[in-house]
């Protein structure tokens, strides 16, 4: 009886070990030599990279509510690449790549933008695609709720409270004055 305790409690151990094992993650820039490139290493940089993805694994964790380890997707790593290619970024097969045309072009605080770009796609390494029949469009919401809940939505969001703005080229406020000076007598 005290053999078959023993082992159990030593796999009970060994699987808490196992579950635990921290994710390692690596950031690569391919592209140094373009503008992009250098603007990721002076306003970014390899060392706030990997700060910033385990901060964000663990948000996206939180959201999920991925508390136990158990119930999370297993990888081991994750890889950071600043490539020379068009769009944004993409996640695939536990590798977020980052368009460094991208950072080279934007305007405003580029490290804010990866920093949320980055919620982004670590929220597509963490999260599952029902084996692959989860419509692309509920994937991306997903990416992009964890991004705005982390508090990085880009600057071409819709912000709380200007949904109609954004739509009449006109606030709440302003409508209401055009109403009331066109139809109060």
């Amino acid at each position: 009886m005290f053999r078959l305790a023993f082992v159990l409690s030593l796999l009970v151990t060994l699987a808490a070990i196992q579950g635990n094992q921290a994710v390692d993650y690596t950031v690569t820039n391919n592209a140094g030599s373009t503008g992009g490139g250098a603007r990721f290493t002076r306003d970014i940089g390899v060392d706030y990279s990997k700060q910033a993805l385990p901060a964000a694994t663990d948000f996206a964790w939180r959201v999920f509510q991925q508390d136990n380890p158990a119930v999370r997707k297993n990888v081991k790593k994750v890889s950071l690449f600043i490539d020379i290619m068009d769009g944004v970024a993409y996640a695939t097969n536990n590798e977020i790549h980052v368009s460094a045309n991208y950072l080279g072009n934007y305007s405003g605080d580029v490290r804010k933008e990866f920093t949320g770009v980055l919620y982004h796609e670590i929220t597509h390494i963490w999260q599952s695609n029902g084996h692959g029949q989860t419509p692309g469009g509920l994937i991306e919401g997903i990416a992009d709720f964890v991004r705005l809940k982390a508090n990085y939505a880009p600057r071409h969001w819709v912000q709380p409270g200007r949904v109609i703005g954004g739509i009449k080229g006109k606030s709440v406020d302003q409508l209401w004055n055009d109403y009331k000076a066109k139809y109060a007598k």
